[in-house]
């Protein structure tokens, strides 16, 4: 029976799922091809692993490998839009280590692997064709780790090889490679050690013909020169992976699926559009008193006039022809006035910035504060010192590959709903406010400097959207951290350039004429081909992102792009710099405080307390952090002056000088047992004094287990020898044991005047030589 139902569901699967390349690929043979890169080998491999899926491959460099699955579903999805989705995800074996967390296992994502998937994302995504609207899912598992090797860009080549290997309809493949520079020699795919030293981090992916599809970088103010060499350095090493990559599909016989509906849109509606609704669409966005809003209202108006219209002329029509016939159009109008008309939907030139407004030091409790308006984009950013001990710790994993294990300053993006006059979800962090957060980080993390005695902690929270709010985000970020005090090396701006293109009749995926716009709005990036963002200082570039809609940029349009954002950059610093020009001298007075404390030794174990106790309640009453810089040093970190004062006074009063200081060294004393515990007795040799340990192997000759057993108790005086404190932890040490011997009982004299007796009433000991 058990075996009939395994059949019948085994019969079930290949019924509802249509037989095509994937069922059949298992059968392939495995192949591996190889890439020099210099002096480095990448591998790529097919035909061994996860046979099931549409297409999967391997790829590896050193003994780090990256494999990623295909898997797109052969009925339409009801979305009008391509339905990606790509997950990246390093697991804890990969590196030979366990995860932390309670349960052992890998849970949720870690922020490394959402931002490696968005890069994975946005490298694959243009090149899938106009219209297929299929269910589509990109997998990519780190399966081994090395240390030395980074795996995101093995993991943009190993998507870019499943894809070309399946019979998903796809336009690539394409090539990513890792592009470093140290002492001006650039470096591909360098390794973890020479990442430490580069100034540059460029991640490129390139599509074939050498056109550039994805650029990530980061970069320590590296000239524009440079930065233009570095990246067409790397499309020439891309050419190579693409070139083995189209070598294994030609091997494994590749053939792509025709879709079985591909979605679009009927010409005669879309020209019963034109007709009806194209002058009033054109006035719309010729009228420059608009702003976002009341555009946003006019072209609504518009587009339910024509929806009714089309409902009428078109009863058969659904309804997604309805609405994409409007929007073909519209799309075609603000396009054509930007290509053929040199115009822009605000009025301004192609080259020209929105009006730019900055201010500081907007809210006093604030360490620092910032607000930056560029148009209808506004982002407020506040800066929060902390100690070092708040800083990021990276999990293992990160720790792992990076190396690094923690990272003392952050910024945090947030985009509320209110931000676009929408209504939505409030708190946690999706993964597009995580990458924003991440390119605006990147463009400041460069000039914050190394040896800061805080944890910074940015927040950018866009109040008003309406077109590159990262960029807004990395002004208003170094306008705060000026305010603040925190001395960066130079302001940094950033500014987005769009790009409206025209491609080749002949040849699509060629472009055949294009403009590109400087400080896009938000409806200019939405209609767009490109969002192209720069950020850096008036030297060099700190960071660039390039998110492309079309096939891929040529090489010389890039340029062009670099060049119009670095103008833009430089304008939008010079406005910045009239309303704070350098940081501030000095930290504000409310700002945080850090000292340093010195403690002996003699001193150390008060200080601290029986299992750390005094320290966690010098914390706890006043907020501020202690941490031990060497033997004799604290450093004690205060939120503000007042806990501060308030911590010294608590210090001066654990510290503070007592009697202990008349205490000679050899000197025999009387004291009075405070309790007795299984160790020893507590002794205290006066009443100012806190009681001190006097250990059951220094109570007497015999060999003890608990102090009854010489018959003490709590009140009995005992005569002691003081021997100074102990050199290694400061805790006093005290013996009865060694005035238990004939020899140690003589007590010698001072003078013949000087010999005293300690009564039990008396309330100031003295001390005589043995």
């Amino acid at each position: 029976m058990t075996n009939l139902l395994r059949l019948g569901a085994s019969l079930w699967r290949l019924h509802v799922r249509p037989c095509h390349q994937s069922v059949f690929r298992s059968h392939a043979l495995p192949r591996t091809a190889g890439v020099e890169l210099g002096e480095k080998k990448l591998e790529i491999s097919t035909g061994k692993f996860a046979r099931f899926a549409d297409g999967s491959a391997v790829v590896q460099l050193g003994d780090t490998s990256v494999m990623a699955t295909a898997v797109s579903k052969t009925k339409p999805s009801p979305s009008q839009f391509m339905p990606l989705v790509v997950d990246y995800r390093q697991k804890a074996a990969a590196a030979g280590r366990i995860p932390t967390n309670h349960l052992r296992r890998e849970l949720g994502t870690t922020d490394n692997e959402i931002l490696t998937s968005r890069l994975i994302d946005r490298s694959i995504r243009p090149l899938f064709p106009s219209g297929y609207f299929y269910d589509t899912q990109i997998l990519c598992n780190l399966l081994a780790v090395d240390g030395v090797n980074d795996p995101d860009v093995l993991a943009i080549n190993a998507a870019s090889a499943a894809l070309a290997l399946s019979d998903i309809p796809w336009n690539g493949p394409i090539g990513a490679v890792r592009v470093g520079m140290v002492d001006g020699q650039l470096l591909i795919n360098p390794t973890r050690a020479e990442m430490t030293s580069s100034s540059l981090n460029l991640i490129l992916a390139g599509g074939p013909s050498s056109q550039v599809v994805m650029i990530e970088a980061s970069a320590e103010n590296v000239l524009q020169q440079d930065f233009c060499h570095a990246v067409k350095v790397g499309v020439k090493h891309t050419q190579q992976i693409i070139h083995t990559i189209q070598q294994l599909a030609r091997e494994q016989k590749v053939t792509k699926r025709t879709p079985v509906k591909v979605f679009s849109t009927p010409a005669d509606m879309v020209e019963h559009v034109r007709q009806s609704a194209k002058e009033r669409i054109y006035a719309v966005f010729t009228d420059s008193n608009h702003d976002k809003i009341s555009r946003d209202e006019a072209i609504n108006k518009v587009r339910l006039d024509t929806e009714e219209d089309l409902k009428a002329k078109f009863p058969q029509a659904e309804q997604f022809e309805v609405i994409d016939s409007f929007n073909v159009v519209s799309k075609e109008v603000f396009r054509n006035l930007v290509l053929n008309e040199y115009r822009r939907c605000d009025g301004r030139e192609l080259t020209a910035l929105r009006n730019i407004s900055c201010d500081v030091d907007l809210f006093k409790p604030l360490h620092g504060s910032a607000l930056f308006q560029r148009g209808q984009t506004q982002v407020l950013c506040s800066v929060t010192f902390d100690s070092l001990e708040s800083t990021v710790k990276a999990d293992i994993i990160t720790t792992a590959l990076s190396g690094i294990k923690d990272k003392n300053f952050m910024l945090h993006y947030e985009f509320p709903p209110y931000a676009t006059n929408e209504i939505g979800k409030v708190g946690g962090t999706n993964r597009r406010a995580l990458g924003h957060g991440a390119l605006a980080e990147k463009a400041l993390r460069p000039v914050i400097p190394k040896d800061f005695p805080f944890t910074i902690r940015l927040t950018a929270e866009v109040l008003e959207s309406n077109g590159s709010s990262s960029m807004a985000s990395a002004c208003a970020g170094s306008l705060a951290l000026m305010d603040a005090g925190v001395p960066i090396s130079s302001a940094v701006a950033g500014v987005a350039i769009g790009l409206i293109s025209k491609p080749n009749a002949e040849k699509p995926t060629e472009i055949q004429d294009y403009r590109l716009l400087t400080d896009i709005l938000g409806i200019e990036d939405y209609l767009g081909d490109m969002d192209f963002k720069l950020a850096g200082t008036n030297k060099g570039i700190t960071a660039l992102q390039a998110d492309v809609k079309i096939a891929g940029l040529p090489l010389k349009l890039v340029m062009e792009a670099i060049q119009q954002a670095t103008v833009a950059k430089r304008e939008i610093l010079g406005i910045m710099n009239k309303c704070i020009v350098k940081p501030r001298e000095t930290r504000k007075e409310n700002g945080p405080v850090i000292e340093t404390v010195r403690v002996p030794v003699s001193r150390r174990a008060r200080f601290v307390g029986p299992g750390g106790y005094n320290l966690r309640r010098l914390q706890a009453q006043t907020g501020v952090t202690i941490s031990q810089v060497d033997e004799e040093t604290f450093s004690v970190f205060a939120p503000s002056p007042g806990a501060m004062n308030e911590a010294q006074d608590f210090i001066g009063e654990i510290c503070k000088d007592d009697q202990e200081q008349q205490l000679e060294f050899g000197a025999i004393y009387t004291g009075t047992i405070t309790e007795i515990r299984d160790i020893g007795v507590m002794v205290k040799l006066y009443p100012n004094m806190s009681a001190v340990l006097l250990h059951n192997s220094q109570l007497d000759h015999k060999r003890i287990k608990h102090p009854s057993a010489l018959g003490l108790d709590v009140g009995q005086q005992i005569q002691v020898k003081y021997f100074g404190r102990d050199p290694t932890d400061g805790r006093m040490r005290l013996s009865r044991k060694v005035l238990q011997s004939p020899a140690a009982t003589i007590v010698k004299t001072l003078s013949e005047k000087q010999s005293i007796s300690i009564g039990p009433n008396s309330s100031q000991p003295t001390g005589t030589e043995s």
